[in-house]
């Protein structure tokens, strides 16, 4: 019995090595070609995820920049397993634990789809240096694959598609930028590009400063990049989430990611980038570090490179100033 149960967890490891090994991986993954409009698809969505084990924080109709308005809805969720497979992890890990899904228009006719931002590729990404990273990146397929069991009761044809930007797990562990524009994203990874916004004495004091700074701040709309909103305040252990967004971030990024795209793009939907609104909301996360507490933002250059490489090279060489723009605009909000 003994050998019996060393051989099977010997057998557990290897497969799980071997699972993704040489794979591409999207940080995105398309879920459902759904047969419904979006409002039938959205409201048996949103019936099955409550009838699930998922924990729905926030759903948001996204800001398109089309004025005839591809329509698009972003669901914020955690999974309380998930959770608990991560809970001894460092607390400036937990974006891995935020589950984004997207329902959105796209392609002629504006079908309806779901897609999600990979659990897979983001514990690859945040948990590369963890003791325990095999089985958390199994955690988040066991994770990616609940997701999916909610998405089969909603009509439509259930799918897993990696969608772009693809890499490999070489290439998501310690994630620092793409080919030759990794000078772009400084050669940092995702603990490296963390931008300090501030310092606190307490947990309880720096989450009262950003929700104060934040809700006091007014969204300029789609041309200025200045005001942001709280979509979400998810807490963690040693760590509080905050997913905030603005109309001129969800505005340039669905445009110029929709730029030098084809496929899926047509009179009616003209904007493919649609499909990356779970790359969405841009995070400040507010954690323990040691006996300090800090409030942080991503690099949004090594978040713009880890979510719309697939817009092209002449896209970010064309918007190199809209990463600085948005980072920036968060920063001014925190200067004392």
């Amino acid at each position: 019995m003994k050998y019996l149960k060393t051989k099977t967890i010997l057998l557990f490891i290897l497969v799980s090595q071997c699972l993704f090994a040489g794979q591409d991986i999207g940080i995105f993954e398309k879920i459902l070609n759904a047969s419904g409009s979006f409002e039938e698809t959205t409201s048996a969505f949103e019936t099955a995820l409550g009838e699930s084990n998922l924990i729905l924080h926030t759903k948001y109709d996204f800001n398109s920049s089309d004025e005839n308005g591809q329509k698009s809805r972003l669901y914020l969720l955690t999974s309380p397993s998930y959770t608990k497979a991560a809970e001894g992890e460092a607390p400036n890990t937990v974006s891995a634990q935020i589950l984004r899904v997207a329902i959105y228009e796209y392609d002629s006719g504006r079908k309806t789809f779901i897609n999600m931002t990979n659990p897979v590729a983001h514990a690859m990404v945040f948990y590369e240096d963890s003791k325990s990273y095999k089985a958390l990146v199994s955690a988040a397929k066991n994770v990616a694959d609940e997701i999916k069991s909610v998405v089969a009761n909603v009509p439509g044809q259930v799918v897993s598609e990696q969608q772009p930007p693809l890499r490999d797990e070489d290439d998501l562990n310690d994630f620092n930028g793409d080919g030759p524009a990794k000078m772009m994203a400084m050669w940092r990874n995702w603990e490296d590009s963390q931008d300090d916004l501030f310092k606190e004495k307490s947990i309880a004091e720096a989450v009262t400063k950003v929700e104060s700074i934040i809700n006091n701040s007014k969204d300029a709309g789609a041309e200025e990049c200045e005001g942001w909103r709280i979509l979400t305040k998810i807490e963690f252990k040693d760590a509080v989430y905050f997913g905030i967004t603005n109309h001129y971030t969800e505005n340039r990024t669905t445009s110029i990611n929709s730029d030098f795209r084809n496929k899926g793009k047509s009179d009616d939907a003209p904007l493919p980038g649609i499909d990356h609104t779970p790359a969405h909301p841009v995070e400040i996360i507010v954690y323990k570090d040691g006996r300090k507490i800090k409030a942080i933002q991503y690099g949004q250059m090594w978040r713009m490179q880890l979510y719309y490489w697939d817009s092209g090279y002449a896209a970010f060489a064309k918007y190199t100033m809209i990463p600085g723009i948005i980072s920036g605009s968060i920063e001014d909000l925190f200067e004392e």
